[in-house]
């Protein structure tokens, strides 16, 4: 349990103090508007300010630094309720978070990263463990900004995704089992799994 809560906390860094603010008010119940333009205000400081050091490293890539982006699951997501959740069409979208929520984090993580491209355009704002095998859709230490250039992308991860999913859903392998192969690399889950 404290793995998870300081991997929890160091995560809570790539979150602009404002959404931090907004998030821990609206969790209490206390938060009953937010003025936008002060929001807005704020990204744009962060987005704007003064260059920082990358507190997460691009040596990993093309997966994410684990300690910035250790992988999270969604309790509500077990091998016994995959008939319910994962394998049902269309359950992805109940649970995905909106943009007015991932984006900040990818403004946040894109300058964690170091990242030279600074264009929101330029990544996906990527589950590490996907929704499609049950990852937490809103846990910062889920998301990252994953790079759409490169040999092994986000465009890719996709369709790795889906295959794994399919198989969880057709009873080949285990959601234990292709969660595992996602967290350890993404790039070689289909052989270490079997399905690919």
């Amino acid at each position: 349990m404290t793995n998870r809560n300081e991997a929890f906390m160091r995560s809570l860094s790539r979150i602009p103090v404002a959404v931090c603010s907004a998030l821990a008010l609206a969790g209490s119940g206390l938060l009953l508007g937010v003025n936008a333009g002060t929001a807005q205000a704020a990204g744009t400081a962060q987005a704007a300010g003064t260059a920082q050091a990358a507190s997460c490293s691009q040596a990993y890539l093309p997966l994410p630094d684990p300690s910035c982006t250790p992988g999270v699951y969604n309790s509500d997501v077990t091998q016994s309720t995959i008939d319910s959740t994962i394998c049902v069409s269309g359950w992805t979208a109940t649970v995905r978070p909106p943009t007015s929520y991932t984006n900040p984090l990818k403004v946040q993580g894109i300058a964690d990263y170091g990242y030279t491209n600074t264009s929101t355009s330029a990544y996906e704002e990527d589950h590490f463990i996907p929704l499609e095998l049950g990852g937490s859709p809103r846990d910062p230490g889920n998301l990252w900004p994953e790079p759409y250039s490169g040999t092994k992308t986000a465009r890719s991860k996709d369709g790795v995704e889906t295959k794994l999913k399919n198989a969880v859903c057709d009873g080949r392998i285990t959601l234990s089992a292709a969660r595992s192969a996602m967290k350890n690399n993404w790039t070689t889950a289909l052989s270490v799994t079997g399905i690919g």
